[in-house]
């Protein structure tokens, strides 16, 4: 495709392709909160029962990926807001 093309379509459907890309930033998102909830119950079921402790690392490695997956989906959700004003 040419530059024109594509320069083209994004002319003519701003709005859709802003809610392209706020989808294609909540797919991430979704998968790093997955995985965290993932790892959180693999490190509760790992654990002996007597066993409270949760190591550190493993704690702020999920907290990085609840953060991280949080801000993708804050993002898409700005995007998706400015898309309705576009």
């Amino acid at each position: 495709m040419s530059l024109q093309v594509i320069w083209g379509l994004f002319a003519a459907h701003p709005a859709k392709l802003i809610n392209l890309l706020a989808l294609l930033l909540t797919c991430p998102g979704g998968l790093l909160l997955h995985s965290a909830r993932r790892r959180a119950a693999q490190t509760l079921a790992g654990m002996a029962a007597d066993e409270a402790v949760v190591e550190g690392m493993s704690l702020r490695i999920n907290r990085f990926y609840y953060i991280l997956g949080f801000a993708f989906l804050a993002l898409a959700l700005l995007l998706s807001w400015f898309s309705t004003w576009v």
